[in-house]
This record gives structure tokens, sequence and C-alpha cells, in this order.
């Protein structure tokens, strides 16, 4: 049985905003280092497939298929990309596979099949969605030492409230917190 594991970017105030239009548009960019990538892609692990939203698979798409020869590169290029989306005919980064209509119904089928982790990175939307649906099995929260006080946050308001257990963190040189927590399910009040 495959996992979905949620990766995320995100600001001590939980922003995720990476969008080259973003006002702090390349926020992460000063705290990256060979030593963080290394430990960012022990986290991966070695194999894993991709769970995409529409619009980070096309923001994807421009960036990661020129990004050159490199271990994180060489390893989402090679990921099967599962993409949320209503034009199916027009994914061309590969390989690649639509969804279809109802998400909740396919990625519980994609769940009980042999194969890697699934990772979803970005697509907020679906994040929210995903874990009101208990799919989530784990959230990584890579959390760089900046508050940008607005911007895209990681859940929706609307986000039903869930419960967390810490597994793990780890520092790197510039002070970038890699925390995994295992899904438990809703927050019992």
């Amino acid at each position: 049985m495959r996992k979905i594991r949620i990766f995320e970017h995100i600001s001590l105030d939980g922003v995720i905003e990476h969008d080259k239009n973003y006002a702090y548009g390349g926020w992460t960019a000063p705290f990256r280092t060979p030593a963080g990538m290394a430990m960012l892609l022990k986290t991966y692990g070695t194999g894993f497939d991709m769970l995409l939203g529409r619009k980070t698979y096309d923001e994807f798409l421009g960036y990661w298929p020129n990004a050159g020869d490199f271990p994180m590169a060489n390893a989402i290029n090679a990921a099967t990309k599962y993409v949320v989306t209503h034009r199916p005919e027009s994914l061309e980064w590969g390989p690649v596979k639509n969804l279809g209509e109802d998400i909740i119904e396919g990625l519980r089928n994609l769940k009980s099949t042999d194969g890697p982790d699934l990772v979803l990175s970005g697509s907020i939307s679906l994040t929210s969605v995903l874990l009101d649906a208990g799919l989530i099995d784990e959230v990584i929260l890579i959390v760089y030492p900046v508050l940008l006080g607005r911007g895209k946050r990681l859940l929706s308001d609307s986000f039903d409230a869930r419960e967390l257990e810490f597994v793990s963190t780890a520092t790197t040189p510039t002070g970038v917190l890699l925390n995994t927590y295992r899904h438990l399910g809703s927050l019992i009040s």
C-alpha cells in the first residue's frame, strides 16, 4: 500500500507562496545549501511518484524538465505525475496520468496498489481536500526562519482541524527545519 506524503516549503507564519510574481518571490533561495538538499532528498526517499493539481503541474513543467542533471531534478522528472485536471489531453510532461473525475476514489484506489509513495508538493487546494478525506499519511514541513506576513497559506480557511503526531526533525546548516508528522485524523475537541 502506498503512502501519500505532503511536502511543503513554508514560512514560520504559514505562507507557502513561491510564485515568481509574489512580492517575496525566491524567499527560500538564501537558505539553500548542498547539505540541506541532501537532507531533503533523504526525506523524499529513493523513489516516489508525484501527486499534483493542474496549476502546480504547469508550474513544475515550466522548470523541472529543463532544470539540468542533478538528483532532485532527475527524481522529479522520472516520477509518474498523477494530475488532477479537466484537460488530460494537454498533459505533456511524463510519465503522467490523469486522476479522473472522482479524485478521492481515484486516490483511494491508487493508494491500495503497490508502488512508490506519492508526494504532494504545492497544490494547496488539493492538500486541504485530501487531509479532510483522511487520505494523507505524513506531512513534511520544510520550515524556513522567515515571517512573510502575506501570501498563500498551506490550508484553506474552511479546513477542518486535524491531529498530527510528531515523528522527527532535522536542521539544515542555514536553520531550515525538516519536520515530519504522521496524520492521525480529525482533532477531537
